[in-house]
């Protein structure tokens, strides 16, 4: 492959859902994808950096600048929520995210006042599992 993807897990609070994908991309497709683990706070980002990430940073501006500069970007919806998880979202978070030309996977769990109609109420394993075989799925046809 000439091309190498690469991949932003951006989250927030104790990183455990950006946790749970990374170490579910490792398991399923190896240690060639190059994936960043961009945390709102210093916890999401170390317990990221554990579960496998390659590189890691922190708070908003790491998150606006390497948003700009990955290939896909993986993540529970409130990454594209303002303000979301508890005040972690900046709106600039939120807008960098939005705007990016990568593509997004996000997992439909929120705290947030909203409430996605249509999406499925699976458990956090087989959300993650969906979205690490669309993963999958992009890296196969890069």
């Amino acid at each position: 492959m000439e091309e190498t993807l690469k991949l932003a897990v951006v989250d927030g609070q104790g990183g455990g859902i950006g946790a749970t994908i990374i170490k579910g991309i490792r398991q399923s497709i190896g240690e060639e994808l190059e994936i960043l683990a961009l945390g709102t706070n210093s916890a999401a980002t170390t317990r990221m950096m554990k579960a496998g990430a390659n590189k890691g940073a922190t708070g908003e501006n790491a998150i606006v600048f390497t948003s700009q500069r990955v290939n896909l970007i993986v993540g529970p919806i409130g990454i594209i929520m303002a303000n979301a998880m508890m005040g972690e979202v900046s709106p600039a978070i939120a807008t960098a995210i939005t705007t990016s030309e990568a593509v997004k996977i996000l997992i439909p769990l929120t705290q947030e006042n909203v409430v996605l109609v249509g999406a499925s109420e699976e458990p956090l394993p087989h959300l993650v599992e969906r979205a690490i075989e669309k993963i999958k799925e992009i890296y196969q046809n890069v």
